[in-house]
């Protein structure tokens, strides 16, 4: 590429980042903020969702037609309710999945989406004919006479007869319409109050079949929604609600702004170290940040993504990993010019060498997001879409953004100086880490650390018991408004007559609000008593409730399911991709040990502190899984270069030397991730918080594990390769 086509290039992206960002703050004429276009989630704009899963034995194909036929009815309902950008969605196999937003009572909505169908049969007078439970069947057929689709009724004896009586008055013309659009001789066929369709009575029918046609025919997507609404009376499904969250609009809203803020002070952080460490090279990984911070929420806008409160945690976490590329890119810069090459040939070296370990570092982590988002509930799958599309974007900032700024400044006579590329004025690379570390030697103190770690916290975990929150163990919590700050023990007494044993913590930035956790799933009925009772004491309402959630007991069963799922399919297709990538199993064999550590050290830190395990900390294991990977990868990528370069020295050499090469990275990385993070703890809500724990947590062990424990653990079973080798003279 030539220098005209670079400054053009580089150009460009500046106008792009300045330009892009003030339209995604302010909006300018037709283009609105970003604010306004993205779509936010329940726990930002408020509502209610509720999961229901229906009560029946149906299996295979039959189970599945009579969920989609469910959510066809529920659908309708919803949408009858006038809600905006309501959404009805199966979950699983026999769950159905209904977010409200702006709804507040989740009772009112649950009996209004929860209710068994009614299909009427009605004259076009109004009166009724028969109803659903008189339907056998509904089908879909072709239309011979017609072309497009029919629909094929079939109906019980007694509705038959009661048909038959119906079609009758209907052709005889003594009845008259009172309903606007509706034919004196159609027959009404009406789904709780819709009409879903009113067909005209061609004849008398006196069979137990009938044909509902239209000239040119129905298409099949009409036939098919018409057949499972009017099924839907035949055959209603139980639903039991198990799973129910309200939030309010103000709590969320409050989040929100604290996340942006938070968001900013922790950009605001890498990018400050960056240009710390490494000078004009800093500065261009942050042009590339800025632009790659307006990707992923523009791509967001464009795919209609839905960005809730752990999605934003995933975007600042991203930041955080998406600096990684850099640091690896810069990181062999450093090195080539410390090696005595002129910037621009370092630039184009340090490019050259590094775009492997980006590109298997980036993947590995894309693997985990993906099954994240396969195996994850909705709230998951969220921080799921999010992480990956931060993946791709970072992929292509430092890949392609970075490199055409940074091969520019290399160009130029004014900035091809050594000491704007991190390097002190004697040529050595400004590094955090200076000594070299014996890591292999000492690589047994390193196993007994994690053995007593992982033993010491299991073993507390489980005698005293894990902390399992109320989606893992079923129960209720609601969040109250008191309007003054209370005694808990207080509040424990004023509900003890309900026999909930609830857990009441002070929540609030003035303390004013509380958190009531208990292990049993209440019903809506008893939650309004429970406010009621502290009404009484504390003189609040129903308005008073800020959040409320309650998850059945077999729910939790279900996410343990899913993260033990999770894991080993990650780590399976993590096991796949390095075999292939190193072509040996050796290199798979020693990072899947590196996950196994991760995800063993992780658990004993939540049972020896007693930190609340839920949902969230199922997406925080397979983030960090991704991150401890992406981690080893790059360490593994340097082995193999040096044990190509450097064929005399031993193993134990080769391996010191690569993890002594990129400790700095590592460090690096951890730091800019870990400060991304930060102002999230510290400044937002805990629905957030419960994201950012165990990430952060995960950052330290998976940083710990690829240094510490996955080369030694190459080694130990490569050694015995090293013997083979010096045995036959090689």
């Amino acid at each position: 590429m030539s220098s005209k086509l670079k400054r053009i290039l580089a150009l460009l992206i500046i106008i792009v980042v300045l330009v892009g960002w003030y339209v995604s703050i302010f909006g300018v004429g037709a283009f609105s903020s970003v604010k306004d276009l993205l779509k936010f989630g329940l726990d930002i704009n408020g509502g209610v969702y509720v999961v229901m899963e229906a009560e029946t034995d149906l299996t295979g194909d039959t189970l599945t037609e009579t969920m989609e036929q469910t959510k066809e009815i529920i659908d309708r309902r919803v949408n009858g309710m006038g809600i905006s950008e309501a959404s009805v969605s199966i979950e699983g196999d026999k769950r159905i999945r209904i977010e409200l937003p702006g709804v507040e009572n989740a009772e009112e909505a649950i009996a209004a989406v929860g209710k068994t169908a009614q299909l009427k049969f009605l004259l076009a007078d109004g009166t009724l004919v028969l109803t659903g439970d008189e339907v056998s069947d509904a089908r879909v057929d072709a239309d011979t006479e017609n072309g497009g689709r029919l629909i094929k009724l079939t109906f019980t004896d007694e509705g038959t007869a009661k048909f038959t009586e119906a079609t009758r008055k209907a052709y005889s013309g003594a009845i008259t319409s009172t309903n606007e659009g509706v034919d004196d001789k159609a027959i009404m066929i009406m789904l709780d109050q819709d009409r879903i369709t009113a067909p005209v009575v061609q004849e008398v029918i006196n069979t137990s079949t009938c044909t509902i046609t239209r000239p040119g025919g129905f298409t099949f997507e009409e036939a098919s929604t018409t057949a499972a609404l009017i099924r839907g009376g035949a055959l209603p499904v139980q639903l039991n609600e198990i799973t129910t969250s309200v939030q309010t609009a103000t709590i969320g809203a409050d989040a929100l702004h604290k996340s942006i803020i938070a968001g900013a002070i922790g950009l605001l952080l890498i990018f400050l170290i960056m240009v710390l460490m490494y000078n004009v090279l800093g500065l261009m990984a942050d042009i590339a940040l800025s632009l790659y911070v307006l990707i992923v929420v523009w791509a967001m806008v464009a795919m209609g993504a839905v960005l809730t409160l752990p999605g934003i945690a995933a975007i600042i976490l991203s930041i955080g990993m998406a600096v990684d590329a850099n640091v690896i890119i810069f990181s062999r810069i450093k090195e080539e010019i410390a090696k005595g090459k002129t910037t621009r040939v370092a630039v184009s070296e340090g490019f050259r060498h590094s775009i492997t370990s980006v590109l298997d570092a980036q993947v590995t982590t894309l693997i985990a997001a993906v099954v994240l988002y396969l195996v994850g509930s909705t709230v998951v799958k969220g921080f799921a879409i999010t992480l990956m599309i931060g993946i791709v974007a970072s992929i292509f900032t430092a890949v392609v953004v970075t490199q055409i700024l940074v091969s520019l400044l290399a160009e130029s006579g004014k900035f091809n100086e050594k000491k704007y590329y991190g390097v002190n004025e004697d040529g050595t690379p400004k590094s955090f880490i200076k000594k070299e570390f014996k890591f292999i030697k000492n690589r047994k103190i390193y196993y007994a650390i994690s053995i007593a770690f992982i033993v010491i916290g299991l073993a507390v975990g489980l005698i005293r018991g894990f902390n399992y929150g109320i989606d893992f163990t079923g129960g209720t919590m609601i969040q109250l408004d008191m309007g003054q700050t209370v005694d808990t023990e207080e509040v424990k007494d004023a509900l003890s007559s309900f026999e909930l044993k609830p857990s009441v913590v002070l929540a609030g930035d003035n303390r004013e609000q509380i958190i009531i956790r208990t292990v049993k799933a209440m019903e809506n009925e008893e939650r309004r008593e429970v406010v009621a009772a502290l009404g009484e004491k504390y003189g609040i309402t129903e308005d008073s409730i800020l959040a409320s959630e309650q998850f059945g007991p077999t729910v939790g069963d279900e996410l343990k399911g899913n993260a033990i799922r999770s894991i080993v399919i990650a780590a399976i297709c993590m096991l796949i991709y390095i075999i292939i990538r190193f072509k040996t199993w050796k290199y798979g064999v020693s990072a899947v040990v590196g996950l196994g550590h991760d995800v063993l050290i992780m658990l004993a830190v939540y049972g020896l502190f007693s930190i609340i395990i839920n949902n969230p900390f199922i997406a925080a294991i397979l983030t960090v899984v991704g991150y401890s990977i992406n981690d080893t990868i790059v360490i593994f990528d340097r082995i193999r270069e040096n044990r190509e370069l450097y064929k005399k020295n031993s193993l134990e050499q080769n391996l010191d030397l690569s993890i002594n090469q990129t400790l700095n990275r590592s460090v690096m990385t951890s730091i800019t991730t870990l400060l991304a993070m930060v102002p999230l703890l510290l400044m937002v809500s805990s629905s957030i918080r419960e994201f950012v724990i165990p990430l952060m947590i995960g950052v330290l062990v998976g940083t710990f594990s690829s240094v510490f424990l996955t080369s030694p653990v190459l080694y130990e079973l490569s050694k015995g390769e090293e013997r083979t080798n010096r045995y036959v003279g090689k």
